[in-house]
């Protein structure tokens, strides 16, 4: 190791300000957070990186992306034993053919955690969507093509990522609209329980959003809104408690709460949970009924790959089913919808969960997207997700200039979502030039520069690279 060293910010020690991007995030079940050693990692399909195999006789192909523009001399150092063990990861790494069933070029591309690649089935898929089924079919293809149940047929598809049976997931909407019912589905819920529920606890950190949707949801509902630290929902909650709405990772830090003991805590004082899972779903092991999760939301454009604007998903625990009285009633989610009642009666199961007309071309673009999941396990995932980001801090370690960045991060599994954050000074400039040189993370305001990791298209050559791009840019800056 060198003495550039990344020292570890507190993991309280949150960014200041923010900056919006695409909805918000969070979750997970018990085992995702454990460490990926021995057996975990090779169960993985993925040498662990705490590890030094012996050098492969040759080395494997690289995953696809070409050296952007750096060589030994840019950062000083040399660089061979860490391009060597990222061969040997690659070669090792049982999703290392899934990257085929991307979109990709030379550019190193770790915004995952922000907007998925395109997977090559979608475009196809769409194609014929708007061909035949919209341009031949028209009408008919509500019922002939399977538009009209698609919300709850791809709803189940999400559930399987995120540890729900089918039936309680439903695809729609955006993450936002989502937070709002679940909200106010949940405070009505509790007032059932007892009308001295009147309190909202959210997420301090949370992404701005959820914030300003949770604020909303008390006036409408006469609670007041108490934000608190993530860690601290389980000692905040009380009796005046209706509903705490925690985000799984923290999209500024990449932070990963704790879903099992948070929603345990949450009903042992007779309240509900919504975990927002937009940077948690498709990058680890979620959980939701194996912890008694009682609502849930999240995105489906980040890890999920389901493009700009897909539409975003409602989980809603099949006990709460007949009692989940959304505040957004639509004709879609009415029990009788082509009957054109005044009345409102809502549907039984995951349905009460939609409001109007699907969005029918993001929604089957998603569908498609999805189907690289086909024969993918959340918890392969898990494990390559933790060797990875291992492996890109050890990268950075060994390459950046000391006293340049510093992690905000955690350095724990059971605390580590799958991304990167580093704070820098002049991190605007810096990742600006990254982008130049072909490595895209992204930028939080004001000194925070993200890296996502998605196991599915992301390998270890790229992830070494854009440590030394990175460290090349930090000696220069």
């Amino acid at each position: 190791m060198s003495d550039a060293t990344i020292p570890t910010e507190s993991a309280d020690a949150e960014p200041t300000g923010t900056e919006a991007e695409a909805d918000g995030a969070q979750a997970e079940s018990a085992g995702a957070g454990a460490e990926v050693t021995g057996a975990g990692a090779e169960s993985a399909g993925v040498e662990p990186t705490g590890t030094r195999p012996a050098p492969a006789e040759s080395a494997p192909a690289g995953t696809g992306a070409a050296e952007p523009g750096l060589t030994e001399d840019e950062t000083g150092l040399p660089p061979a034993a860490l391009t060597d063990e990222a061969a040997r990861l690659d070669a090792a790494d049982r999703l290392r053919a899934k990257r085929d069933a991307f979109t990709l070029d030379d550019v190193i591309y770790l915004d995952g955690n922000s907007l998925g690649a395109l997977p090559r089935a979608v475009p196809p898929r769409l194609a014929d969507v708007v061909a035949r089924e919209w341009g031949q079919l028209r009408i008919r293809s509500w019922e002939e093509s399977g538009w009209w149940t698609a919300p709850e047929r791809i709803g189940d598809r999400v559930g399987r990522l995120i540890g729900a049976a089918p039936g309680q997931v439903v695809v729609g909407d955006s993450t936002s609209v989502n937070v709002f019912k679940a909200v106010v589905a949940a405070v009505r819920m509790a007032q059932e329980r007892g009308a001295h529920r009147d309190q909202i606890l959210v997420d301090e950190a949370t992404f701005p959003t959820d914030g300003y949707i949770a604020e909303s949801a008390a006036r409408m509902t006469g609670c007041t809104l108490r934000p608190v630290a993530a860690g601290d929902v389980p000692s905040a909650v009380g009796s005046r408690t209706a509903v705490a709405l925690v985000n799984h990772v923290d999209y500024r830090t990449g932070r990963l709460h704790d879903l099992p003991g948070t929603t345990a805590a949450v009903h042992a004082a007779g309240a509900l949970v919504v975990w927002d899972l937009c940077h948690s779903a498709g990058a680890l092991p979620v959980g939701l009924d194996a912890h008694g999760v009682d609502l849930a939301v999240g995105c489906t454009y980040k890890y999920l790959n389901g493009g700009p604007g897909a539409p975003a998903y409602l989980y809603v625990a099949r006990a709460h089913q007949p009692g989940f009285d959304s505040p957004l009633p639509g004709w879609n989610s009415h029990a009788d919808p082509f009957g054109m009642a005044s009345a409102y009666t809502p549907a039984d199961g995951a349905v009460r969960g939609r409001v109007g007309t699907p969005d029918i071309l993001s929604m089957l673009a998603l569908e498609a997207a999805l189907e690289v999941w086909d024969d993918v396990t959340i918890e392969d995932v898990r494990a390559k997700s933790l060797a990875l980001t291992d492996f890109f801090l050890r990268c950075v370690e060994d390459y950046a200039p000391a006293g340049r960045i510093r992690s905000l991060t955690p350095a724990a599994h059971t605390e580590r979502g799958s991304q990167v954050a580093l704070r820098c000074a002049d991190a605007g400039e810096v990742m600006a030039e990254l982008v130049r040189r072909g490595v895209v993370g992204d930028f939080r305001r004001p000194d925070v520069l993200r890296f996502g990791f998605t196991p599915l298209y992301t390998g270890f050559a790229e992830v070494e690279r854009a440590a030394r791009v990175l460290a090349a840019v930090l000696k220069e800056g």
